[in-house]
Formats: C-alpha cells, structure tokens, sequence
C-alpha cells in the first residue's frame, strides 16, 4: 500500500469520521474514474446514500468509502480524491455516533 494511500485512509477514519455527508460523497464517487455498470449496479458501488442512508450502518459506510479511495488509487485518480476530501469543511463529514 502505497504511503498517499495509507495515509488518505487513516485521516478519513481520524476523529470519529465514517464518511462524507450523501452530497460529498455523490460528488466524490463521480471523480472516480473507469466506472462501469455491473448488471443492475456499477463497479465500483454507489456511495450508500439515499434510500440506504439509514439502513446502513457506520462500519457499512466506511468501509464502503475505503473501497473508493482504493480504486481511486487502482486507477490514478488519488490525488484528485485526496484533495476533494482535503477540502472538506468538518460540517461536510458524518461521523460516528457517542
């Protein structure tokens, strides 16, 4: 694992976050290159907003935000992630219930 990507994965699980509010993320998942649907889905997944929002957990959630950064860096598009995620206002974060 590369140290961009190490750290990148630390930060995002740093001070309670599991994941970028559903519109941050939306926006996130589009700066992911080479998606493709995959049957009734896409590859890689949607962020699990909307509909799922609520009905998954925050452990779901960050895992699900994880896969992304990883194919972000499986298809050269790290630093673009690592920086929309730097630019994130601390309001734009969900982060993990007391």
């Amino acid at each position: 694992m590369s140290r961009g990507l190490e750290n990148l994965l630390a930060f995002v699980q740093s001070e309670h976050r599991v994941c970028p509010q559903p519109r941050h993320w939306t926006k996130l998942w589009d700066l992911l290159p080479d998606k493709k649907r995959d049957g009734a889905g896409w590859e890689p997944p949607l962020p699990l907003i909307l509909a799922v929002w609520h009905i998954t957990s925050d452990a779901q959630k960050r895992e699900r935000l994880s896969l992304h950064i990883r194919w972000a860096a499986e298809h050269g598009a790290l630093d673009a992630v690592a920086a929309f995620i730097g630019s994130l206002d601390p309001s734009q974060w969900h982060y993990e219930m007391d």
